[in-house]
């Protein structure tokens, strides 16, 4: 019988890896094995669940591909871990993949056709994770009929921008949306978000509205698709490439040295998000005269922050941040900001 495997896709800060603490809080002794991808060279969301605390979150069930798109590294990465996982005596009963928010998913799910894992692992399913109220905004999503007659203006621009791209190829591809932060949005908001999402995605695919990626795992880890025999039906706007790449996207780190004052932080990161058009900063913290570590999440002007769990023994508190944005950002000018 072959292995479920679950993709889990969405866009930079969307709440993939809180869907996957909420899987791991709620496995019931299932043997569940995470890959994480992420784009930056600091392992931040791999730190967050193997700081979780709960049973079966393992460093040897935690994987991780490190400062690549993994769509971009099947054969190098993904594919040796893939083994890895499968050769083990005691091999998982699920394993759930959650790619970086750059990450095209139809690539990945062509390389489950590899005959090295086709023969003992199956796609259950691609969970797309939308950030609600950042579509609600419009930040990833533009309005058709303005795109139109953008075109219609200027025959140059025949494409959408490289954001967009990235949402409508994870939506393509998707068995299962997850609208989250639903609770962060007004319900007049949540149908304007919906048809959004029905434009996009494909026929009959169900929208769940999510807070924190609450949602029963007897929905998210059995929805039996089989992606991987079905990938014809789910069209890409980089179709027909060998290879895509993320020229368009670029990050770096930030060391900040001891934080004395995480609110004046969080409004330093607010005013350099805002003028810089920076997609993504997450990292960790040392506060001073605080024995846990500070985890820093922030999407665009909205943060997140939380003591996660206590400093190491031997292990060197430092604080540092990982930025994500469009490529050519002033790196020494938001460095200068957020250091202050």
């Amino acid at each position: 019988m072959k292995i479920p495997a679950t993709v889990i896709t969405g866009f930079l800060g969307a709440g993939k890896t809180t869907l996957i603490r909420h899987i791991l809080a709620n496995a019931d002794g299932r043997r569940i094995a995470l890959i994480i991808n992420e784009f930056g060279d600091i392992g931040v969301d791999r730190e967050v669940i193997n700081g979780c605390g709960f049973e079966g979150c393992d460093d040897d069930d935690v994987m991780e591909l490190a400062n690549g798109c993994i769509c971009c590294t099947v054969a190098d990465d993904f594919l040796p871990t893939m083994e890895k996982l499968l050769n083990r005596p005691n091999p998982p009963e699920h394993i759930v993949i959650e790619t970086s928010g750059l990450a095209l998913p139809k690539p990945l799910v062509k390389a489950f056709n590899w005959p090295e894992i086709r023969s003992k692992v199956t796609v259950d399913g691609v969970v797309a994770v939308v950030d609600a109220p950042a579509v609600a905004a419009g930040r990833f999503a533009d309005d058709p009929d303005h795109v139109q007659e953008v075109r219609e203006a200027d025959k140059n621009l025949d494409h959408h921008s490289p954001l967009e791209e990235v949402f409508e190829d994870q939506l393509l591809c998707a068995d299962l949306v997850l609208l989250n932060k639903s609770d962060a949005i007004a319900e007049a908001d949540k149908q304007g978000v919906r048809d959004i999402i029905a434009r996009e995605a494909r026929p009959g695919v169900k929208v769940v509205e999510t807070v924190n990626g609450n949602i029963d795992l007897k929905v998210l880890l059995a929805m039996d698709a089989a992606v991987e025999d079905d990938l014809d039906q789910r069209p890409s706007h980089h179709d027909g490439e060998d290879e895509h790449d993320h020229d368009d996207f670029e990050s770096f780190n930030v060391n900040l040295g001891d934080v004395e004052d995480p609110d004046a932080l969080e409004e330093r990161i607010k005013a350099t998000t805002v003028a810089h058009d920076i997609l993504r900063v997450k990292g960790f913290v040392h506060v001073p005269g605080k024995p846990m570590r500070h985890v820093v999440q922030a999407v665009g002007p909205r943060i997140e922050r939380y003591f996660d769990r206590p400093w190491a023994g031997g292990e060197t508190r430092q604080s540092r941040l990982v930025i994500i944005g469009v490529t050519g950002m002033d790196k020494v000018a938001i460095a200068k900001a957020l250091i202050g």
